[in-house]
C-alpha cells in the first residue's frame, strides 16, 4: 500500500525548469505549478493502481464507519417514534365521575401550554374497545353495569423533553378527580439516554477513524518522499522553495482524501440501500408508520470535501516535517 512511486525523469527536469520560471513569473508560475502538480500527482496515483486502491479502500472503508453508525442511530429514533416515544398520557378518573366533570377537566388541561390535544374517552367507548378484544366478549356479557371511568387522552406538545412531560404527568396525578395516570416516562428516558450515548460514540468514533485516515495518508507520503530524496535534494539546490517541492504531496493527499470520501458515500448508500427491503417488511408490521431514514445531502457532499481537507493536512505535516530532515 506504502510502495515508493517511481516518478519519471520528465517530471524532474520539468520540475527544474519550473522552479527557474518562479522567479521570472511569480503569480503565473504559481498557478501553472499548481495545475502542474494536481495532474502529475494524479498521474503518479494512477501509476501504481493497486497501492492506491489499497490506501483509498482503507480509508473508505474507516470514514464509512462513523456513517453507517449514524444511519443506524437516525433509523432507531425513526423506530422510537414509531413504537410512540411520545405516546399520549392516560389520565383514569374517579369511578362514578359524571361526564360535566370529566369534560371540564379535558378543558382545563387542554388549555396547558405543554398540551398540543386532549381526547375525552367515555366508558361506554371503553367497553367498545373491550368487547373487540378477544376473549373479552364473552366475558362483557355477566357484567350488570359498566364499571369503565371516564379517560382523558393527552398528547403532549412535540418537541418537549422527558422532564418537561415527566412535569405534565405530575400535575395531572394532583388534580381533583384523577383515579390514575399512566405514563411511559421512564421508557422515554432511557430512550433518549442511550441516544445520547448513540451520539457521544459516533462523535468518537469519526474523530479516531479520521485520525486514522490522516495517519495513512501521512504514511503514504512520508515513504514517497523518503523514495525521492535525491530528486528532491537536485530541486532544493537550483533554488526550488520548502513549498514548491511539497505541492505535488499535498495533491497527491487531497486525491486519496477525495476518493476515499467518495467511495465512503458509497459504501453509506450500499447500507442504506440493503435495509430498504427488511425496513419496507417492518414498516407494515407497524401499519406504516415505520419509514428509513437516509443520509441528508448535505453530510453526504461534505465526506468527500473533508476528506480530502484530512488528506491534506496529513500530507502537509508528513512533507512539512521531512523537508525540515532533508534540508
Amino acid at each position: 500500500m506504502n510502495a515508493p512511486i517511481e516518478k519519471p525523469e520528465a517530471e524532474s527536469s520539468e520540475a527544474v525548469e519550473r522552479s527557474h520560471h518562479t522567479r521570472a513569473r511569480p503569480f503565473a508560475s504559481w498557478r501553472e505549478h499548481h495545475v502542474w502538480s494536481a495532474v502529475a500527482s494524479l498521474r503518479r496515483l494512477g501509476s501504481r493502481p493497486f497501492g492506491t486502491l489499497l490506501t483509498v479502500a482503507v480509508m473508505g472503508l474507516a470514514l464509512a464507519l462513523p456513517l453507517t453508525f449514524y444511519l443506524l442511530l437516525g433509523n432507531v429514533q425513526h423506530l422510537g417514534d414509531a413504537l410512540g416515544r411520545n405516546p399520549a398520557i392516560s389520565v383514569f378518573l374517579q369511578p362514578g365521575q359524571p361526564g360535566s366533570v370529566a369534560q371540564l377537566l379535558a378543558k382545563q388541561v387542554g388549555e396547558r401550554n405543554d398540551v398540543a390535544t386532549v381526547t375525552l374517552k367515555t366508558p361506554q367507548q371503553g367497553m367498545d374497545e373491550l368487547a373487540k378484544m378477544q376473549g373479552f366478549s364473552d366475558a362483557l356479557h355477566v357484567l350488570d353495569d359498566n364499571p369503565l371511568p371516564y379517560v382523558l387522552q393527552v398528547q403532549p406538545k412535540d418537541g418537549l423533553d422527558a422532564a418537561t412531560i415527566d412535569r405534565l404527568a405530575t400535575d395531572l396525578r394532583g388534580l381533583h378527580g384523577v383515579d390514575t395516570v399512566q405514563d411511559s416516562g421512564s421508557w422515554r428516558q432511557r430512550l433518549d439516554a442511550l441516544l445520547g450515548v448513540g451520539d457521544r460514540i459516533v462523535l468518537l468514533l469519526a474523530g479516531l477513524l479520521a485520525l486514522a485516515a490522516l495517519l495513512v495518508v501521512g504514511n503514504t507520503v512520508r515513504v514517497d518522499i523518503a523514495s525521492r530524496a535525491e530528486e528532491i535534494g537536485v530541486l532544493m539546490l537550483v533554488g526550488a522553495s520548502r513549498a514548491f517541492v511539497r505541492r505535488p504531496y499535498l495533491y497527491a493527499g487531497i486525491w486519496y482524501g477525495l476518493f476515499s470520501g467518495v467511495l465512503a458515500v458509497l459504501l453509506a448508500l450500499l447500507v442504506e440501500w440493503s435495509l430498504l427491503g427488511p425496513v419496507a417488511q417492518l414498516s407494515q408490521a407497524y401499519a406504516g408508520k415505520l419509514r428509513i431514514g437516509g443520509l441528508p445531502p448535505s453530510l453526504l457532499l461534505a465526506v468527500p470535501l473533508a476528506a480530502a481537507v484530512l488528506g491534506w493536512l496529513g500530507a502537509r505535516l508528513v512533507s512539512a516535517w521531512q523537508l525540515r530532515r532533508a534540508a
